[in-house]
């Protein structure tokens, strides 16, 4: 029975993907769909995504890009009702051209009765929010939510900029049919370049079109001279299509995923030239190379020009220079100075906004603006400092040349022997070489005083660490009492700076008593505030729930509260990489004094196991001695990027990690 009834689901959902799906018009089929057929576990799928975007000539703004979105949304438990809220964020500046959104439109259907309830979406359910001087964000919430709804959203998305917005095959949850368009004058040359892990079929081919332009029309946001008036012009658009049906999800709650969206199935356009002869313009090129990125940057007047100028800081820096004996100290007190004087307003940039003399005069500015002050700084004062291109995690990896791959700034320094150095002066708890965790995206790209650049690597070369040492001591009842101790270095400390500085020493109590099932007797932090050491957290603590007690035998996990009790991979497979941003090491050791009267009956046995390349490393080793038990466990990863391919062997990595670190000691007490 179960088999007919998943055969007939099947053929329901063939038939509707086979049927062109028209908005405003939802089929009982798809409301009374209990589960996904191919998908049990989906909370929410996209019964369509469709999307198409072209370029609309106007006489007064020129080229525009248009996208028409249309998605219909199946929402099947209620985890998956967060589906029924949508978020469009548009470049909307305080001046210059904005985006816009026009002709939303939205209705939830449900089932009542064997009657299809249509309930549109109004006004009040629909939420403006400026995000910040260049960005606004409209939030849409869908009406009459239930289980087994079916939702149906539009609207068009228009831009005076010549950007085409990524291409994402793949979501949260499954796609069932998807379809895709893009069509694009023959004015305009974009580079396509496929991300993630899966690719729709593509069909291209080429039709016509046809324009009226005059002497005084603007293409978009760059101006492009004519020498014609009010003529037809007819031209060529070369047209990508993009379909398939029953496209799986990507799971976004995976550990260490890093950015998901670099993993999606998508295509990415960017513009890399225009040729505008046919309408009187020239012709322009933009990204080729990565020497055309980067010679295109440092022209701007919002970098190179900035980079120069030097004269607003030069009495500071003479301050500054009178303290100094050696470079290590010239470097030192520029970037603690530039990290205190300019304080970072959130804004990630490669361009300066206000401009490096009103940043510094006032006191705040966006990472371009900061960054290039201290490389410019840092070059006044004789050192070997160039500007260094980011693309942070949430903006992906430019793989390839590109100007909008880049949205942030940082510094770098060249010392002998090929050795370099990198900051970031809008982080306040970041120290040399230790970079905040936004900008730890594989590469970055080098800007030299000629504009050429060089690739430079992000991620640190030495494991951030974490070294614990625990003293324990256990009485007949069972109580534990002791002392723990626990040392962070680079990245570590940094994180607990952000993340505890500026809390109240109550709140940091509360929470370590609640995560580790003690109570806090002692406590204090060591060098909060001096980031040339490390955090040293130091704590004398109780507790009662450590010991297990049968029939005269104390049973305990001799790593107590520093046990790894879960695996974080519990997926059966996984086709992207697992990104620590970072190598790491978590090194702990554990001294118990057990109870008079008791003896050690059995103990874990010692474990070392090893990742294939060298990737890391799991040693775990008890020592028994009369009445004290020694224990030192490690755990490294000496690669930021595991490949998908080491996946199940990590997962039983961890597997057997958890499984000896929470191991019991078994200690019986002596006739």
């Amino acid at each position: 029975m179960k088999k007919i009834l998943s055969v007939f689901v099947l053929i329901i959902t063939i038939h509707i993907n086979a049927q062109e799906i028209n908005f405003g018009k939802v089929s009982k089929e798809e409301l009374q769909e209990k589960f996904h057929p191919l998908d049990s576990t989906a909370d929410a799928a996209y019964l369509l995504k469709e999307r198409r975007t072209y370029f609309e000539y106007d006489s007064n703004k020129g080229f525009q890009v248009v996208t028409d979105y249309h998605e219909r949304i199946k929402i099947y438990t209620k985890e998956g009702f967060n589906y029924a809220s949508k978020k469009i964020k548009f470049y909307n500046p305080d001046s210059g051209e904005q985006e816009r959104i026009s002709s939303l439109k939205a209705y939830t259907y449900n089932l009542e009765e064997n009657k299809i309830e249509k309930v549109k979406l109004s006004k009040k359910d629909v939420f403006d929010e400026k995000l910040n001087k260049y960005r606004s964000q409209k939030t849409i919430t869908l009406p009459n939510v239930k289980e087994g709804c079916v939702i149906d959203l539009k609207y068009t998305l228009t831009s005076p900029y010549w950007d085409i917005k990524t291409l994402n095959f793949q979501y949260g949850i499954p796609v069932k049919n998807l379809n895709y368009k893009v069509e694009i004058p023959e004015y305009f040359t974009f580079n396509k370049r496929l991300k993630g892990y899966y690719s729709a079929p593509l069909k291209e081919y080429k039709k016509r079109a046809s324009i009226n332009i005059s002497s005084k029309t603007r293409s978009g946001y760059r101006t492009v001279k004519t020498s014609f008036n009010n003529t037809k012009i007819d031209y060529s658009n070369f047209v990508s299509e993009f379909s398939a049906t029953n496209i799986p999800e990507v799971k976004e709650n995976e550990p260490y995923s890093g950015n998901i969206d670099n993993y999606r199935g998508g295509i990415q356009f960017e513009l890399s030239g225009t040729n505008f002869l046919k309408t009187g313009g020239g012709i322009k090129n933009y990204t080729t190379t990565w020497e055309d990125v980067c010679k295109t940057i440092y022209k701007s007047s919002s970098f190179g020009n900035e980079l120069e100028k030097s004269s607003y800081f030069e009495d500071d820096l003479k301050s500054i220079l009178t303290q100094a004996k050696n470079d290590s100290e010239k470097i030192a007190l520029i970037f603690q100075f530039v990290k205190s004087k300019i304080k970072w307003d959130g804004y990630y940039a490669k361009y300066t906004d206000v401009g490096v003399k009103k940043a510094f005069k006032e006191g705040v500015g966006n990472s371009a603006e900061i960054n290039l002050i201290l490389t410019s700084m840092l070059r006044s004062a004789g050192l070997d400092a160039n500007p260094l291109l980011v693309s942070t995690k949430n903006n992906g990896i430019p793989l390839f040349p590109t100007l909008e791959g880049f949205n942030y700034l940082i510094s770098k320094i060249n010392l002998s022997d090929d050795k370099y150095i990198l900051l970031d002066a809008t982080e306040k708890y970041s120290t040399i070489n230790i970079l905040p965790y936004r900008t730890l995206n594989w590469y970055g790209r080098e800007v030299l005083k000629d504009g050429s650049s060089t690739k430079i690597n992000l991620i640190p070369l030495n494991h951030t660490e974490e070294n614990s040492i625990l003293h324990v001591k256990i009485d007949e009842s069972g109580e534990v009492i002791g002392m723990y101790r626990k040392l962070l270095t680079g990245h570590s400390a940094m994180f607990y700076r952000q993340k505890n500085n500026l809390k109240k020493e109550e709140e940091i109590i509360n929470t370590i008593e609640s995560d580790h099932g003690i109570e806090i007797d002692e406590f204090k932090v060591l060098n909060k505030e001096d980031l040339s050491k490390p955090i040293i957290q130091n704590l004398k603590f109780s507790g009662e729930d450590f010991i297990e007690g049968i029939n005269n035998k104390l049973y305990f996990s001799p790593s107590f509260f520093l046990a790894t009790k879960e695996n974080p991979f519990k997926s059966k497979e996984r086709n992207f990489p697992i990104d620590f941003s970072m190598p790491w090491q978590d090194q702990y050791s554990v001294s118990i004094t057990i109870p008079n009267g008791y003896s050690v009956e059995s103990y874990p046995k010692e474990l070392a196991i090893g990742l294939p390349e060298k990737l890391g490393i799991f040693k775990y080793k008890v020592l028994v001695k009369g009445n004290k038990i020694k224990l030192s466990s490690v755990v490294q990863f000496n690669s930021n990027i595991i490949a998908p391919q080491y996946y199940t062997i990590v997962k039983d990595f961890y597997s057997q990690l958890v499984k000896k670190q929470t191991e019991k000691i078994v200690l019986v007490k002596k006739q």
